[in-house]
């Protein structure tokens, strides 16, 4: 299935050897380097309900059109919407659903970084679970270059993923970081050439695809919420030990997977 609007791209593709589809939301206005536009983050909240939507669909795949994952907000926009005491806010807040709904999703969510990454296209990122970077990726904030301040997320989220000094550096700096480096500060999991980016994509798209889609559900959903209400240790434990009872006593994936393994046979995984 493939459909678009005028800034956003939505297509879902098979999962090669694997069971479902992968949907894929590409950011799409090249000429801009992806700029977030108000119609563009409407327009990406809306992609992001066809996925959810899709019974098929294993895993969200995140990109931009041309040589930008996204530059950022639109910052000429900004000269009118940052006037209105209304609007901008109510922007803003808009921006926090789209994004903030990436760690909820029953599926994973990963970002496919192509170049230019800053300011609003870090804090997407951010929003992702998994990311995988092409060569090409330069990420950094950037907020402060222009006279902004993060309010996306990125202050919340960059010193969870990489700490509070590296977070600061990036912010206060404005620099911005090649693919490897940005590996290495754990902001993206791994760097391929620009032209394998999707092929690689697709490759961990069918490691997800053949798990047990309820499985895959419950352990995003377990490790995400430990991991952004920053919960203790003890706290942590007893939410995986009471999630992992309801899956393990109620589910029809969990014994399937261990007559699978007990008949020597690919598992047949409902989701149930």
């Amino acid at each position: 299935m493939t459909s678009a609007s005028p800034v956003v791209a939505y297509e879902t593709l098979a999962i090669p050897k694997a069971t479902g589809r992968a949907a894929i939301i590409t950011l799409d206005r090249p000429a801009e380097l992806n700029a977030m536009s108000w119609e563009l983050i409407r327009a990406f909240d809306a992609a992001v309900s066809s996925a959810d939507g899709d019974p098929d669909v294993r895993v969200v795949f995140i990109t931009g059109r041309g040589r930008a994952f996204s530059a950022g907000g639109d910052l000429k926009s900004y000269l009118e919407l940052q006037r209105d005491p209304v609007r901008f806010p109510a922007f803003v807040k808009d921006l926090h659903d789209a994004f903030g709904r990436l760690r909820t999703l029953r599926v994973p969510v990963v970002a496919l970084i192509n170049g230019v990454t800053v300011a609003g296209g870090l804090e997407l990122l951010l929003s992702c679970d998994m990311a995988i970077a092409a060569t090409s990726a330069r990420i950094g904030d950037g907020h402060l270059n222009f006279g902004q301040m993060g309010g996306g997320g990125v202050l919340t989220l960059l010193a969870r993923m990489v700490g509070i000094q590296r977070a600061a550096e990036l912010v206060m700096t404005g620099k911005l970081l090649d693919a490897e480096t940005a590996a290495d500060w754990g902001l993206v999991g791994n760097v391929v050439p620009d032209a394998r980016l999707l092929a690689e994509g697709m490759a961990l798209a069918r490691q997800i695809a053949v798990k047990s889609p309820l499985a895959v559900a419950n352990a995003k959903e377990i490790m995400n919420t430990i991991w952004s209400e920053a919960m203790s240790v003890p706290s942590g434990l007893r939410l995986e030990r009471e999630r992992n009872a309801v899956y393990c006593l109620t589910s029809e994936d969990a014994p399937e997977g261990l007559l699978a393994f007990s008949d020597k046979r690919a598992p047949r995984f409902t989701g149930r």
